[in-house]
């Protein structure tokens, strides 16, 4: 019986028809001798941690498209801590990933100690950072005192990231919001606290808790947190496409952009950031080209083992803009396995 190909495979096989490099450069290795400040200047637009979405598969896209660096979905301490497996297949890199910044999420002091020591003895050299989520707005996260509740508590933050200092030897990073709510912003004031504290970073998104993720993010209150601290700022929200992630670095002044929703469907994004960053105009990506990836990116979900479900969100946002798009993502809601989705991408294509 023939084995199936794997993630290194499909990317070199299926990965030059969607304009998708199967080069994957680490972020650390191939810098070795750079400070973090440096590698960021050199590639400043880096793939954003998000929940239910950035799983090896679409961090394997998203480095194939040109990110310097992709993120694990935040990973709870206390998972870590009781031993859970599932928590452990969201820290773990895919064979074909380089390296991987891994993204925490808790409170308690001691278990983030404990985490940090299990991720560097379980990555190694693959384990690019560690970043502590101070952000997530969710208040399942927030009511145990996790994510933007950290924002309320700058001593017990300060705790956690120097613990973390003291068992590392990769960069320690953060990412916050501007504040819980408008009555409060904390930004450039609890940066400081981080800094001092010992992180490497502050990635900053910019809005407010209570917002959620509606409304804009404030590219003026980046900035505020961007001249307050010595550190490298990444700045987070509304890097919908590569023009916008390009002007929001430069509003900012930040040393590096998280795109978020701006890879939905868009590997190639990263790329051309960097172009558009350059002065350079990208190239819209043909309906063909898409398809293309949608395909390799339904096989990455296959043999990394994520659950084909997952497709469905890739087939409605691969399918932006192609001829009756509605139609199609419709059917997409009613494919079940892989050669499902891959004969619907063989349909979508025969009408263009």
């Amino acid at each position: 019986m023939t084995e199936p190909p794997s993630t290194s495979e499909l990317l070199a096989s299926l990965g030059p028809a969607a304009d998708l490099s199967a080069a994957l450069a680490p972020f650390a290795a191939c810098a070795r001798g750079l400070s973090l400040v440096e590698r960021l200047a050199a590639h400043p637009f880096l793939m954003a941690p998000m929940a239910g979405v950035s799983d090896a598969a679409y961090r394997l896209m998203a480095r194939a498209g040109g990110a310097p660096l992709a993120y694990s979905e935040m990973v709870s301490v206390t998972g870590i801590h009781y031993a859970s497996e599932k928590t452990w297949e969201l820290v773990d890199p895919d064979p074909a990933e380089p390296d991987l910044a891994v993204q925490l999420f808790g409170s308690d002091v001691d278990h983030f100690r404990e985490a940090a020591r299990a991720a560097r003895e379980r990555l190694g050299a693959r384990l690019a950072l560690v970043d502590v989520n101070m952000a997530c707005p969710v208040p399942k996260v927030t009511r145990n005192g996790a994510g933007s509740a950290l924002l309320d508590d700058p001593a017990r933050a300060a705790a956690i990231v120097g613990a973390l200092v003291e068992e590392l030897d990769v960069p320690v990073t953060v990412k916050i919001r501007i504040g819980r709510t408008p009555q409060k912003i904390v930004g450039p004031a609890f940066a400081r606290a981080m800094e001092e504290a010992g992180a490497a970073a502050v990635a900053v998104h910019g809005r407010f808790a209570s917002q959620m993720y509606r409304g804009s993010s404030d590219a003026g209150q980046i900035r505020r947190v961007a001249e307050a601290v010595g550190v490298p700022v990444i700045a987070s929200g509304d890097a919908l496409d590569a023009p916008r992630a390009a002007a929001l670095l430069r509003e900012t002044g930040a040393a590096a952009c998280f795109v978020a929703r701006g890879s939905y469907g868009n590997p190639w994004v990263f790329r051309d950031a960097a172009a558009a960053l350059a002065g350079e105009v990208p190239a819209p990506r043909p309906a063909a080209l898409r398809l293309a990836a949608f395909r390799l990116h339904v096989r990455l979900l296959v043999a990394t083992g994520a659950h084909i479900a997952r497709a469905r969100s890739l087939a409605g946002w691969y399918l932006r803009g192609v001829p009756d798009a509605a139609a199609w993502r419709e059917r997409a809601m009613h494919c079940v396995g892989v050669d499902d989705y891959l004969a619907l991408a063989d349909e979508v294509e025969a009408t263009l």
